[in-house]
């Protein structure tokens, strides 16, 4: 029921952001062709009043009405973090469009995100409750587990298809990341610690790609990709301190970030599409993974 309630708070948020401005009457036909709606004439008055008060309250959307139109638009000047905002509603326009269609399920193919389905919910209670998680832990590198680690969580990430957690590691008293899909048990510690207040995860993740973060020092960054290769990255910036020169042959992409092994891997996925022009250690550590990558052909 709990998740029911959710997705309709999230697609009341995402049908209003669609439209920009919708009155009542439209939302209610929008109400009706959705999944949601169980066949109801319309969302009922106290309905919409409790779901727009409950959107309030649980993502800082305030949902407002235009007085001279009747319309009602989301403040866009308000709110909760952008970056989860947009995944709960993608998520939501994602789950009304696939539930929906499920006489094409054998014509619509997903990518696995196994790493949510056991662990998720609990270190996400751990960071909200701020309480120590106990795991053993069981990386790709090893064949034996390390049983009993005791970390205190600072903040989830997901690339790559994989969620991440981030933390002070109790036994070494540093910080640490973790797969989640690489632990083998995990239970919430009845220990609460108190939050480090000079810990900013936002700025420890800021110049880094991928989930290696305090590796290297931060680098003026200077990629060259083709045409083609830059609508792309357009789209889809590798990093937010991404800034295009364009050329007549070729864009320029410039960076901040540490160079790590995730972002010398993700330029080697785009081939020869893309260049590195600066630093050189970055040049340097893609043309040694290179070189290595011809000798198993040779």
């Amino acid at each position: 029921m709990a998740r029911d309630l959710l997705n309709r708070y999230i697609w009341l948020v995402d049908t209003i952001r669609r439209y920009g401005r919708i009155t009542r009457s439209e939302l209610d036909d929008c109400w009706e062709r959705s999944g949601l709606s169980d066949g109801t004439r319309g969302m009922p008055r106290r309905t919409f009043y409790n779901y727009r008060q409950a959107v309030e309250e649980l993502f800082q959307i305030e949902i407002k009405c235009d007085p001279r139109t009747y319309e009602y638009y989301i403040d866009e000047d308000a709110g909760m973090s952008g970056e989860v905002t947009e995944w709960l509603m993608n998520s939501a326009a994602t789950n009304e469009v696939l539930s929906n269609s499920r006489d094409l399920a054998g014509r619509i193919f997903l990518e696995n995100v196994p790493s949510a389905r056991e662990y998720l919910a609990p270190m996400i209670d751990a960071l909200r409750e701020h309480r120590i998680v106990v795991f053993d832990y069981l990386p790709y590198s090893r064949t034996i587990p390390t049983v009993g680690i005791e970390l205190e969580p600072y903040f989830l990430k997901i690339f790559k298809q994989r969620w991440y957690i981030t933390g002070r590691h109790v036994g070494e008293n540093r910080v640490k990341t973790y797969a989640l899909d690489r632990i083998r048990s995990l239970h919430l510690s009845t220990t609460r610690f108190v939050p480090d207040s000079a810990f900013d995860p936002e700025e420890y993740v800021s110049n880094s790609f991928g989930i290696i973060f305090n590796t290297g020092e931060v680098k003026d960054v200077v990629l060259r990709a083709d045409p083609r290769q830059a609508k792309y990255m357009r789209a889809l910036p590798l990093h937010h301190s991404q800034q295009e020169y364009v050329h007549d042959e070729f864009s320029l992409f410039h960076y901040r970030l540490r160079i790590s092994p995730d972002f010398v891997e993700e330029i080697l996925s785009h081939g020869p599409r893309l260049t590195v022009m600066e630093p050189p250690e970055l040049r340097a550590a893609v043309r040694t993974e290179l070189q290595a990558a011809l000798k198993g052909y040779e």
